[in-house]
Protein backbone atom coordinates (compact mmCIF):
# COMPACT_ATOMS: atom_id res chain seq x y z
CA UNK A 1 0.00 0.00 0.00
CA UNK A 2 3.26 2.23 0.24
CA UNK A 3 4.44 1.47 -2.91
CA UNK A 4 3.48 3.42 -5.88
CA UNK A 5 4.80 2.17 -8.95
CA UNK A 6 5.50 4.99 -11.62
CA UNK A 7 6.93 3.38 -14.04
CA UNK A 8 6.66 -0.69 -13.35
CA UNK A 9 9.08 -2.06 -15.71
CA UNK A 10 11.63 -4.64 -14.54
CA UNK A 11 15.07 -3.96 -13.42
CA UNK A 12 17.56 -3.18 -15.65
CA UNK A 13 19.55 -6.57 -16.20
CA UNK A 14 22.86 -4.68 -16.36
CA UNK A 15 23.47 -1.89 -13.59
CA UNK A 16 25.96 -0.61 -11.71
CA UNK A 17 23.73 0.46 -8.46
CA UNK A 18 20.38 0.98 -7.05
CA UNK A 19 19.60 4.85 -6.94
CA UNK A 20 17.38 6.10 -3.88
CA UNK A 21 16.42 9.42 -4.98
CA UNK A 22 15.72 10.99 -1.78
CA UNK A 23 13.48 13.88 -1.73
CA UNK A 24 11.36 13.87 1.01
CA UNK A 25 12.06 11.88 3.74
CA UNK A 26 15.71 13.17 4.12
CA UNK A 27 16.69 11.04 7.26
CA UNK A 28 18.31 7.75 7.37
CA UNK A 29 16.42 6.35 10.01
CA UNK A 30 12.89 4.68 10.17
CA UNK A 31 12.26 5.41 6.23
CA UNK A 32 10.13 3.19 4.16
CA UNK A 33 11.89 4.40 1.16
CA UNK A 34 15.37 4.44 2.15
CA UNK A 35 14.57 0.36 3.93
CA UNK A 36 13.14 -0.22 -0.07
CA UNK A 37 15.94 0.84 -1.86
CA UNK A 38 18.33 -1.02 0.63
CA UNK A 39 16.23 -4.04 -0.01
CA UNK A 40 16.36 -4.16 -3.57
CA UNK A 41 19.86 -3.45 -3.41
CA UNK A 42 20.81 -6.59 -1.34
CA UNK A 43 18.41 -8.50 -3.54
CA UNK A 44 20.80 -7.29 -6.34
CA UNK A 45 23.51 -7.33 -4.77
CA UNK A 46 23.81 -3.73 -6.17
CA UNK A 47 25.56 -0.99 -4.27
CA UNK A 48 23.05 1.57 -3.21
CA UNK A 49 23.48 5.55 -4.59
CA UNK A 50 21.87 8.58 -2.44
CA UNK A 51 21.22 11.39 -4.23
CA UNK A 52 19.84 14.89 -2.17
CA UNK A 53 19.37 17.37 -4.57
CA UNK A 54 18.16 21.17 -3.50
CA UNK A 55 16.99 22.89 -6.20
CA UNK A 56 16.82 26.34 -6.33
CA UNK A 57 14.05 27.77 -8.88
CA UNK A 58 11.19 26.90 -6.48
CA UNK A 59 9.08 29.71 -4.94
CA UNK A 60 9.39 30.64 -1.16
CA UNK A 61 13.67 29.10 -1.98
CA UNK A 62 15.63 31.34 0.73
CA UNK A 63 18.06 31.36 3.39
CA UNK A 64 16.06 29.90 5.75
CA UNK A 65 14.74 26.86 4.00
CA UNK A 66 17.98 26.08 2.74
CA UNK A 67 20.22 26.07 5.26
CA UNK A 68 17.98 24.23 7.15
CA UNK A 69 18.02 21.28 4.51
CA UNK A 70 22.14 21.62 4.09
CA UNK A 71 22.57 21.19 7.50
CA UNK A 72 20.66 18.17 7.27
CA UNK A 73 22.73 17.06 4.20
CA UNK A 74 25.86 17.26 6.76
CA UNK A 75 24.13 14.97 8.89
CA UNK A 76 23.60 12.56 5.84
CA UNK A 77 27.05 12.69 4.54
CA UNK A 78 28.47 12.00 7.81
CA UNK A 79 26.21 8.89 8.98
CA UNK A 80 26.26 7.30 5.12
CA UNK A 81 29.86 7.57 5.33
CA UNK A 82 30.57 5.80 7.90
CA UNK A 83 28.07 3.20 6.67
CA UNK A 84 30.07 3.13 3.33
CA UNK A 85 26.99 4.44 1.07
CA UNK A 86 28.02 6.61 -1.31
CA UNK A 87 26.21 9.91 -0.95
CA UNK A 88 25.73 12.54 -3.05
CA UNK A 89 24.31 16.19 -1.69
CA UNK A 90 23.40 18.80 -4.97
CA UNK A 91 22.82 22.01 -4.00
CA UNK A 92 21.71 23.63 -7.32
CA UNK A 93 23.28 26.89 -7.95
CA UNK A 94 20.90 28.61 -10.01
CA UNK A 95 17.31 27.48 -11.55
CA UNK A 96 17.48 24.56 -14.02
CA UNK A 97 21.24 23.70 -13.43
CA UNK A 98 20.16 20.61 -12.04
CA UNK A 99 17.93 19.24 -15.42
CA UNK A 100 19.72 16.43 -16.26
CA UNK A 101 21.44 15.08 -13.25
CA UNK A 102 18.80 12.30 -12.05
CA UNK A 103 18.34 11.01 -15.40
CA UNK A 104 22.39 10.47 -15.97
CA UNK A 105 22.89 9.02 -12.84
CA UNK A 106 19.44 7.19 -13.71
CA UNK A 107 21.46 5.64 -17.01
CA UNK A 108 23.43 3.33 -14.71
CA UNK A 109 20.82 2.27 -12.06
CA UNK A 110 18.62 -1.11 -11.93
CA UNK A 111 15.96 1.22 -10.80
CA UNK A 112 15.33 4.55 -8.72
CA UNK A 113 13.17 4.33 -5.39
CA UNK A 114 12.04 8.14 -4.28
CA UNK A 115 9.87 9.20 -1.68
CA UNK A 116 6.24 9.86 -2.60
CA UNK A 117 4.81 13.25 -1.26
CA UNK A 118 1.73 15.07 -2.15
CA UNK A 119 3.46 18.35 -1.16
CA UNK A 120 4.69 21.29 -2.89
CA UNK A 121 5.42 20.77 -6.37
CA UNK A 122 7.18 17.19 -5.72
CA UNK A 123 4.30 15.30 -6.88
CA UNK A 124 4.66 17.02 -10.48
CA UNK A 125 8.35 16.44 -9.96
CA UNK A 126 7.41 12.97 -9.74
CA UNK A 127 5.30 12.75 -12.47
CA UNK A 128 7.75 14.21 -14.22
CA UNK A 129 10.74 11.31 -13.82
CA UNK A 130 8.53 9.14 -14.20
CA UNK A 131 7.99 9.96 -18.26
CA UNK A 132 11.55 10.72 -18.88
CA UNK A 133 14.06 7.93 -17.01
CA UNK A 134 13.04 5.18 -18.99
CA UNK A 135 13.52 2.67 -16.05
CA UNK A 136 12.03 1.07 -13.03
CA UNK A 137 10.88 3.89 -10.17
CA UNK A 138 9.12 3.30 -7.07
CA UNK A 139 7.94 6.02 -5.32
CA UNK A 140 7.40 4.71 -1.00
CA UNK A 141 5.38 6.92 0.87
CA UNK A 142 6.15 7.52 4.77
CA UNK A 143 4.22 10.55 5.55
CA UNK A 144 2.24 9.28 7.72
CA UNK A 145 0.91 6.70 10.33
CA UNK A 146 -1.69 6.29 7.96
CA UNK A 147 -0.48 5.28 4.16
CA UNK A 148 -2.20 7.45 1.78
CA UNK A 149 -3.63 5.13 -0.48
CA UNK A 150 -6.15 4.26 2.86
CA UNK A 151 -8.20 6.60 1.74
CA UNK A 152 -9.87 7.25 -1.21
CA UNK A 153 -11.89 10.64 -0.31
CA UNK A 154 -11.46 13.91 1.27
CA UNK A 155 -12.29 14.60 5.31
CA UNK A 156 -14.08 17.64 6.00
CA UNK A 157 -14.10 17.52 9.54
CA UNK A 158 -11.30 16.05 12.51
CA UNK A 159 -14.16 14.48 14.00
CA UNK A 160 -14.87 12.10 11.18
CA UNK A 161 -11.49 11.65 9.79
CA UNK A 162 -10.44 10.66 13.54
CA UNK A 163 -12.86 8.18 13.48
CA UNK A 164 -11.77 6.58 10.64
CA UNK A 165 -8.27 6.57 12.42
CA UNK A 166 -9.45 4.56 15.27
CA UNK A 167 -10.91 1.80 12.92
CA UNK A 168 -8.60 1.72 10.62
CA UNK A 169 -4.82 2.41 12.43
CA UNK A 170 -4.64 -0.85 14.41
CA UNK A 171 -3.50 -3.10 10.92
CA UNK A 172 -0.83 -0.52 9.43
CA UNK A 173 0.48 0.16 12.85
CA UNK A 174 1.44 -3.88 12.50
CA UNK A 175 4.15 -2.44 9.71
CA UNK A 176 6.70 -0.07 10.86
CA UNK A 177 9.49 1.12 9.21
CA UNK A 178 12.71 -0.19 10.64
CA UNK A 179 14.80 1.73 12.37
CA UNK A 180 18.12 1.70 10.99
CA UNK A 181 17.47 0.64 7.14
CA UNK A 182 21.03 0.28 6.93
CA UNK A 183 21.88 -2.00 9.79
CA UNK A 184 24.59 -4.53 8.29
CA UNK A 185 25.03 -2.62 4.91
CA UNK A 186 28.34 -4.33 3.31
CA UNK A 187 27.21 -4.12 -0.51
CA UNK A 188 29.85 -1.00 -1.02
CA UNK A 189 30.30 2.28 -2.73
CA UNK A 190 28.75 3.21 -6.01
CA UNK A 191 31.04 4.01 -8.63
CA UNK A 192 29.12 7.44 -10.16
CA UNK A 193 31.02 8.45 -13.63
CA UNK A 194 33.42 11.53 -13.47
CA UNK A 195 31.38 13.24 -16.12
CA UNK A 196 28.43 12.96 -13.95
CA UNK A 197 30.51 15.07 -11.13
CA UNK A 198 32.14 17.57 -13.59
CA UNK A 199 28.94 18.53 -15.03
CA UNK A 200 27.10 18.76 -11.92
CA UNK A 201 29.60 18.90 -8.57
CA UNK A 202 28.50 18.36 -5.17
CA UNK A 203 28.05 20.41 -2.32
CA UNK A 204 31.57 20.19 -0.25
CA UNK A 205 31.72 18.98 3.60
CA UNK A 206 32.85 22.76 4.41
CA UNK A 207 29.57 24.25 2.71
CA UNK A 208 27.30 21.91 4.12
CA UNK A 209 29.51 21.95 7.52
CA UNK A 210 29.01 25.89 7.25
CA UNK A 211 26.07 26.79 4.55
CA UNK A 212 26.35 30.87 4.87
CA UNK A 213 28.99 31.43 2.59
CA UNK A 214 27.39 28.98 -0.30
CA UNK A 215 23.86 30.59 0.27
CA UNK A 216 25.18 33.72 -0.13
CA UNK A 217 25.76 33.08 -3.89
CA UNK A 218 22.53 31.66 -4.45
CA UNK A 219 19.73 33.23 -6.65
CA UNK A 220 17.19 32.87 -3.78
CA UNK A 221 15.30 35.20 -1.42
CA UNK A 222 17.81 36.34 1.16
CA UNK A 223 15.36 38.04 3.53
CA UNK A 224 14.40 35.54 5.22
CA UNK A 225 17.62 34.82 7.50
CA UNK A 226 18.66 31.31 8.92
CA UNK A 227 17.03 30.77 12.59
CA UNK A 228 18.47 29.43 15.42
CA UNK A 229 17.10 26.20 15.13
CA UNK A 230 19.62 23.94 13.47
CA UNK A 231 18.18 21.20 10.97
CA UNK A 232 18.83 18.16 10.61
CA UNK A 233 18.08 14.01 11.13
CA UNK A 234 20.80 14.39 14.67
CA UNK A 235 19.15 18.17 15.72
CA UNK A 236 15.30 16.48 15.09
CA UNK A 237 16.18 13.40 17.50
CA UNK A 238 17.94 15.65 20.18
CA UNK A 239 14.46 18.14 20.06
CA UNK A 240 12.39 15.10 20.31
CA UNK A 241 14.67 13.27 23.12
CA UNK A 242 14.06 16.68 24.96
CA UNK A 243 10.57 17.12 24.54
CA UNK A 244 9.39 13.73 25.49
CA UNK A 245 11.98 13.92 28.86
CA UNK A 246 10.73 17.80 29.52
CA UNK A 247 7.98 18.91 27.86
CA UNK A 248 5.48 16.24 27.64
CA UNK A 249 4.17 15.94 30.92
CA UNK A 250 2.70 19.62 30.71
CA UNK A 251 1.97 19.75 27.17
CA UNK A 252 -1.72 19.38 27.54
CA UNK A 253 -2.01 21.90 30.36
CA UNK A 254 0.47 24.59 28.83
CA UNK A 255 0.59 24.39 25.27
CA UNK A 256 -1.43 27.28 24.25
CA UNK A 257 0.14 29.50 26.53
CA UNK A 258 2.84 31.42 24.84
CA UNK A 259 4.61 32.43 27.78
CA UNK A 260 5.34 28.71 28.46
CA UNK A 261 6.68 27.63 24.74
CA UNK A 262 5.38 24.26 25.61
CA UNK A 263 4.95 22.79 21.88
CA UNK A 264 6.84 20.09 20.83
CA UNK A 265 9.07 22.00 17.92
CA UNK A 266 9.22 18.78 15.58
CA UNK A 267 7.55 20.24 12.60
CA UNK A 268 9.97 21.71 11.06
CA UNK A 269 12.17 18.50 11.11
CA UNK A 270 8.66 16.31 10.26
CA UNK A 271 8.15 18.85 6.97
CA UNK A 272 11.66 18.46 5.65
CA UNK A 273 11.27 14.60 6.44
CA UNK A 274 14.10 14.85 9.03
CA UNK A 275 12.24 12.60 11.36
CA UNK A 276 9.57 10.28 11.09
CA UNK A 277 6.39 10.44 12.45
CA UNK A 278 6.96 6.32 13.07
CA UNK A 279 10.15 7.33 14.77
CA UNK A 280 7.99 9.88 17.16
CA UNK A 281 5.53 7.31 18.30
CA UNK A 282 8.46 4.77 18.88
CA UNK A 283 9.95 7.26 21.20
CA UNK A 284 6.89 8.44 22.80
CA UNK A 285 5.99 3.81 23.19
CA UNK A 286 9.23 3.28 24.79
CA UNK A 287 8.83 6.52 27.27
CA UNK A 288 4.91 5.19 27.76
CA UNK A 289 5.73 1.75 28.30
CA UNK A 290 2.90 1.32 25.16
CA UNK A 291 2.80 -1.28 22.21
CA UNK A 292 -0.16 -1.50 19.44
CA UNK A 293 -1.88 -3.98 22.02
CA UNK A 294 -2.68 -0.97 24.31
CA UNK A 295 -5.06 0.37 21.91
CA UNK A 296 -8.63 0.92 22.91
CA UNK A 297 -11.68 0.16 21.04
CA UNK A 298 -12.60 2.76 18.48
CA UNK A 299 -13.96 5.90 20.34
CA UNK A 300 -16.21 7.21 17.85
CA UNK A 301 -13.77 10.31 16.63
CA UNK A 302 -13.24 11.47 20.25
CA UNK A 303 -9.97 12.57 21.08
CA UNK A 304 -9.30 10.82 24.49
CA UNK A 305 -9.07 7.22 25.56
CA UNK A 306 -8.45 5.84 22.11
CA UNK A 307 -4.72 5.39 22.86
CA UNK A 308 -4.22 3.89 25.76
CA UNK A 309 -2.21 6.61 26.83
CA UNK A 310 -1.85 9.34 29.68
CA UNK A 311 -3.89 12.20 28.81
CA UNK A 312 -0.66 14.32 27.78
CA UNK A 313 0.42 12.09 25.19
CA UNK A 314 -3.03 11.19 23.76
CA UNK A 315 -3.77 15.42 23.41
CA UNK A 316 -0.04 15.13 21.51
CA UNK A 317 -0.70 12.02 19.49
CA UNK A 318 -4.05 14.15 18.53
CA UNK A 319 -2.28 16.94 16.80
CA UNK A 320 1.32 14.89 15.31
CA UNK A 321 -1.99 11.98 14.07
CA UNK A 322 -5.14 13.50 13.37
CA UNK A 323 -4.28 16.78 12.63
CA UNK A 324 -0.89 16.69 10.87
CA UNK A 325 -2.68 13.66 8.56
CA UNK A 326 -5.90 15.36 7.56
CA UNK A 327 -4.03 17.74 5.93
CA UNK A 328 -2.01 14.95 3.83
CA UNK A 329 -5.33 13.77 3.31
CA UNK A 330 -6.48 16.75 1.72
CA UNK A 331 -2.90 17.51 -0.61
CA UNK A 332 -3.45 13.77 -1.83
CA UNK A 333 -7.06 13.70 -2.51
CA UNK A 334 -7.87 17.11 -3.37
CA UNK A 335 -6.47 18.99 -6.56
CA UNK A 336 -5.05 22.85 -5.01
CA UNK A 337 -6.69 22.67 -1.39
CA UNK A 338 -4.28 26.03 -0.80
CA UNK A 339 -6.99 27.82 -3.49
CA UNK A 340 -10.24 29.84 -1.80
CA UNK A 341 -12.33 27.54 -4.15
CA UNK A 342 -11.53 24.52 -2.29
CA UNK A 343 -13.31 26.00 0.70
CA UNK A 344 -16.41 24.95 1.86
CA UNK A 345 -19.00 26.32 0.50
CA UNK A 346 -21.18 27.84 3.46
CA UNK A 347 -17.61 29.39 4.57
CA UNK A 348 -17.54 30.92 0.93
CA UNK A 349 -20.90 32.30 1.18
CA UNK A 350 -20.34 33.94 4.71
CA UNK A 351 -17.27 35.94 3.49
CA UNK A 352 -19.45 36.99 0.32
CA UNK A 353 -22.13 37.84 2.00
CA UNK A 354 -19.98 40.24 4.21
CA UNK A 355 -17.66 41.28 2.50
CA UNK A 356 -19.15 44.54 1.58
CA UNK A 357 -18.85 45.36 5.51
CA UNK A 358 -17.33 48.24 6.78
CA UNK A 359 -13.68 46.77 8.05
CA UNK A 360 -12.04 48.62 11.46
CA UNK A 361 -8.57 48.69 8.99
CA UNK A 362 -7.39 47.89 5.81
CA UNK A 363 -3.90 46.84 6.41
CA UNK A 364 -1.63 46.24 2.63
CA UNK A 365 0.63 43.38 2.64
CA UNK A 366 3.97 45.45 3.27
CA UNK A 367 2.63 46.75 7.02
CA UNK A 368 1.28 43.11 7.97
CA UNK A 369 5.06 41.96 6.50
CA UNK A 370 6.64 43.96 8.43
CA UNK A 371 4.40 44.05 11.70
CA UNK A 372 3.18 46.93 11.46
CA UNK A 373 -0.41 46.51 12.43
CA UNK A 374 -2.45 48.16 14.50
CA UNK A 375 -2.82 45.10 17.13
CA UNK A 376 0.30 44.92 19.15
CA UNK A 377 -0.53 41.10 20.43
CA UNK A 378 -0.48 40.36 16.28
CA UNK A 379 2.70 42.21 15.78
CA UNK A 380 4.72 40.32 18.44
CA UNK A 381 3.55 37.11 16.35
CA UNK A 382 4.57 38.27 13.42
CA UNK A 383 7.90 39.51 14.43
CA UNK A 384 8.29 35.63 15.81
CA UNK A 385 7.66 34.85 12.42
CA UNK A 386 10.13 36.85 10.79
CA UNK A 387 12.73 36.17 13.41
CA UNK A 388 12.01 32.51 14.35
CA UNK A 389 10.57 31.28 11.78
CA UNK A 390 7.46 30.02 13.78
CA UNK A 391 4.41 31.24 15.46
CA UNK A 392 3.21 30.08 18.68
CA UNK A 393 0.12 27.58 17.63
CA UNK A 394 -2.76 29.49 19.54
CA UNK A 395 -1.81 32.75 18.04
CA UNK A 396 -1.37 31.40 14.71
CA UNK A 397 -5.02 30.92 14.91
CA UNK A 398 -5.46 34.45 16.13
CA UNK A 399 -2.92 35.60 13.46
CA UNK A 400 -5.12 34.47 10.58
CA UNK A 401 -8.28 35.73 11.88
CA UNK A 402 -6.95 39.18 11.93
CA UNK A 403 -5.63 38.83 9.08
CA UNK A 404 -9.03 38.10 7.52
CA UNK A 405 -10.62 40.79 9.48
CA UNK A 406 -8.23 43.43 8.01
CA UNK A 407 -8.49 42.22 4.17
CA UNK A 408 -10.78 43.17 1.64
CA UNK A 409 -11.92 39.88 0.95
CA UNK A 410 -11.54 36.05 2.14
CA UNK A 411 -9.68 35.18 -1.33
CA UNK A 412 -7.11 38.41 -0.22
CA UNK A 413 -6.72 37.27 3.33
CA UNK A 414 -5.92 33.41 2.21
CA UNK A 415 -3.63 34.77 0.10
CA UNK A 416 -1.65 36.75 2.48
CA UNK A 417 -1.61 34.18 4.80
CA UNK A 418 0.09 32.07 2.49
CA UNK A 419 2.29 34.75 1.30
CA UNK A 420 3.62 35.60 4.68
CA UNK A 421 3.90 31.68 5.94
CA UNK A 422 5.25 29.99 2.95
CA UNK A 423 8.01 32.74 3.05
CA UNK A 424 8.75 32.98 6.90
CA UNK A 425 7.76 29.96 8.44
CA UNK A 426 10.26 27.02 8.59
CA UNK A 427 7.47 24.61 7.68
CA UNK A 428 5.52 26.83 5.63
CA UNK A 429 4.24 25.20 2.37
CA UNK A 430 3.16 21.89 4.21
CA UNK A 431 -0.08 20.18 4.17
CA UNK A 432 -0.30 20.91 8.13
CA UNK A 433 -0.03 24.78 7.96
CA UNK A 434 -2.16 25.19 5.04
CA UNK A 435 -4.60 23.11 6.85
CA UNK A 436 -4.20 25.49 9.91
CA UNK A 437 -4.59 28.52 7.45
CA UNK A 438 -7.49 27.28 5.81
CA UNK A 439 -9.24 26.62 9.28
CA UNK A 440 -9.19 30.10 9.86
CA UNK A 441 -11.49 30.22 6.49
CA UNK A 442 -13.96 27.55 7.77
CA UNK A 443 -12.29 24.49 6.66
CA UNK A 444 -12.70 21.46 9.18
CA UNK A 445 -14.71 23.94 11.12
CA UNK A 446 -18.60 24.37 11.41
CA UNK A 447 -20.97 27.95 11.03
CA UNK A 448 -21.19 29.58 14.31
CA UNK A 449 -23.78 31.70 15.53
CA UNK A 450 -24.71 34.42 16.06
CA UNK A 451 -23.77 35.96 12.13
CA UNK A 452 -21.52 38.76 12.70
CA UNK A 453 -20.10 42.31 11.40
CA UNK A 454 -17.11 40.72 8.80
CA UNK A 455 -16.90 37.14 10.07
CA UNK A 456 -20.77 36.37 9.55
CA UNK A 457 -20.77 32.21 10.59
CA UNK A 458 -17.10 32.14 10.56
CA UNK A 459 -15.58 30.95 14.25
CA UNK A 460 -14.12 34.87 15.66
CA UNK A 461 -10.97 35.30 18.12
CA UNK A 462 -9.80 38.67 19.28
CA UNK A 463 -7.11 39.44 20.78
CA UNK A 464 -8.72 41.34 23.84
CA UNK A 465 -10.30 37.36 24.57
CA UNK A 466 -6.60 36.19 24.08
CA UNK A 467 -4.85 38.56 26.48
CA UNK A 468 -7.80 37.55 29.16
CA UNK A 469 -7.60 33.41 28.82
CA UNK A 470 -3.67 33.24 28.00
CA UNK A 471 -0.19 33.82 29.59
CA UNK A 472 1.30 36.30 27.38
CA UNK A 473 3.54 38.63 29.70
CA UNK A 474 6.72 37.12 28.65
CA UNK A 475 5.83 36.47 25.35
CA UNK A 476 5.15 40.25 24.91
CA UNK A 477 8.20 41.33 26.34
CA UNK A 478 10.41 39.36 24.37
CA UNK A 479 8.40 40.08 20.61
CA UNK A 480 6.95 43.32 21.34
CA UNK A 481 6.89 46.68 19.91
CA UNK A 482 10.44 47.43 21.45
CA UNK A 483 12.20 44.67 19.76
CA UNK A 484 13.49 45.74 16.35
CA UNK A 485 13.47 43.03 13.36
CA UNK A 486 16.47 43.72 11.12
CA UNK A 487 15.22 42.38 7.91
CA UNK A 488 14.85 43.36 4.37
CA UNK A 489 11.30 43.29 3.33
CA UNK A 490 11.66 42.83 -0.26
CA UNK A 491 8.63 41.57 -1.85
Amino acid sequence: MRVRLVDDRPPRASASYVLYWMIAARRTRASFALQRAREWAQALRLPLLVLEPLRAGYRWAADRHHAFVIQGMHDQAARLGALGVRYLPYVEPEPGAGQGLLAALAERAALVVTDDSPMFFLPRMIAAAGRRLGCRLEAIDGNGLLPLAATDRVFTRAHSFRAFLQKTLPEHLERVPAPDPLAGYELGAAKVPRAVLERWPMARASQLRDPGPLLATLPIDHAPAVVPLRGGEGAGLRRLSAFLDEGLDRYATARNHPDEDAGSGLSPYLHFGQVSVHGILHGLAQREGWTPASLGPPQGGAREGYWGMEPAAEAFLDELVTWREIGLNACAHQPHPERFESLPAWARATMAKHERDPRPYLVDLDALQAARSPDPLWNAAQRQLLVEGRIHNYLRMLWGKKIYEWSASGAEALERMLVLNDRWAVDGRDPNSTSGITWVLGRYDRAWGPERPIFGTLRTMTSESTRRKLRLRAYLERYGADQTVQTRLAL
